[in-house]
Order: C-alpha cells, then structure tokens, then sequence
C-alpha cells in the first residue's frame, strides 16, 4: 500500500493507493499513530486508489474512528467506490463514517461541525448556567 500525507489548513489528507487489507493495516495503522500523535484531529482518508477492502481494513477505519473521537478529532472518507460504500452498507457502518465524493465538500465539513459543537455548546451553557 502506498499512503500520501498532504495537508489542507488544518486537515490532513491520507491519499491511500493498492489494498486497504492484512499487510497494508500494519502501514495505514503506524501512518495514523503518528499523524495523532502530533496532533492531528482532522482526517480525510481518501480512498479513490484503493482497490480492495476486508474485515481487517475496515476495522482499521473504525480503529482509527474511535482513537480520533475520545481526542475530539473527526475521520471522514473520500471517493468511496460502489463496492466500498456497499460494504458500509452491509456492515450498518454509514451512520458512523462520513462519506464524502468532493475533496473541497469534505474539508469544508469540518468547519461545519466546529459550527455546530459552539452551538451545541451554547445550548448547553443556556441550558445550564453555572
């Protein structure tokens, strides 16, 4: 698997290539591992190039989710093939990912869910005063 790190702002964008599966996990896994460490909490793992997924790829993808969400950082997929977007499907996994078929629609999301967190947190403050 061959894995491109870019940044967009504040955003980092894996551009994954070959097979998200058994030998490539350990590659995308270590990748990840160091993106959060440095602090990164806003991924867009694009998948256009990715060519074949199984169980053990995607557990990497909700891996990857659930470190991201205890640190308050978002994972979102980009270019999702039909084969892909149907293993979603089929694993009731689409309410948990975020997919996305446009690089500028996707980092914009992330500016839209900043959005809505101050206003939930303005709620919250209203809702509750100290």
């Amino acid at each position: 698997m061959n894995i491109i790190e870019r940044k967009l702002n504040d955003v980092t964008v894996l551009d994954l290539e070959g097979a998200l599966a058994l030998e490539g996990n350990k590659q995308f896994r270590q990748r990840v591992t160091a993106i959060i460490d440095a602090g990164a909490r806003k991924l867009i793992v694009n998948m256009a190039r990715v060519k074949y997924m199984d169980g053990s790829g995607l557990g990497e993808l909700i891996s990857c989710y659930t470190t991201l969400q205890r640190m308050s950082g978002r994972i979102k997929l980009l270019h999702l093939s039909d084969r892909l977007q149907y293993l979603l499907i089929i694993t009731k996994l689409t309410g948990v990912f975020e997919t996305f078929d446009s690089e500028p629609a996707v980092v914009a999301s992330f500016a839209r869910d900043l959005k809505e967190r101050r206003r939930l947190d303005e709620n919250t403050h209203r809702n509750f005063p100290a």
